[in-house]
């Protein structure tokens, strides 16, 4: 007796099942076609859009913010918690770069690349084998501080040559001038 209840139940179920669907979805399309209730809903949602407004101005007069406020708030605070998030990772950068451990390694290749650029000065300035400077001590090579000497007369040099043609340029320029012309030309009275 329980398998025909079964049976019965199964096939009810069949029936409803594969008819159902289709029933179901006629009666939804005919009720959204229907004009009586899709102007209820419309309505609906109008009523709902100004109750909404009302609220907002209720709430603005008794100086609480309203739901909008809240969300753009929320909006906001997200937008500063990412930004603030990438100036932490910037400084956790900046921290591992600039940890003693890597300030000095870099330090330790800048001084190396300096040794290396004076050897180079050294031997095409002719000082040849010359020993090169100690980083971190005071004392140069013989060969150093004759390149010091060198380096200062070309610069004492170039200097005077400087203001030798600064000199020229100045009194070339002053005799081309219009008013050197006509001083020439006519000199004050009581000059002679």
């Amino acid at each position: 007796m329980s398998d025909d209840i079964g049976n019965v139940a199964k096939t009810l179920r069949d029936r409803l099942g594969s008819g159902g669907e289709d029933r179901l979805g006629r009666a939804l399309s005919e009720l959204l076609e229907n004009p009586l209730l899709t102007g209820a809903i419309g309505r609906a949602f109008d009523a709902r859009e100004k109750a909404a407004q009302a609220q907002e101005v209720a709430m603005g007069a008794l100086n609480l913010p309203s739901a909008a406020d809240l969300e753009r708030l929320t909006r906001r605070l997200r937008a500063v918690s990412h930004r603030l998030e990438g100036i932490e990772d910037g400084v956790d950068r900046l921290d591992r770069a600039l940890a003693p451990s890597g300030v000095e390694a870099r330090l330790a290749a800048i001084e190396g690349q300096l040794e290396e650029l004076t050897k180079k000065v050294d031997r095409a300035l002719g000082g040849g084998g010359a020993a090169p400077r100690r980083s971190g001590g005071s004392r140069a090579g013989a060969s150093t501080a004759a390149t010091d000497k060198q380096v200062g007369a070309a610069k004492r040099a170039n200097a005077t040559r400087g203001n030798r043609a600064g000199k020229a340029g100045k009194a070339s320029k002053a005799a081309r001038s219009p008013g050197a012309r006509s001083r020439a030309n006519h000199p004050a009275p009581g000059k002679a």
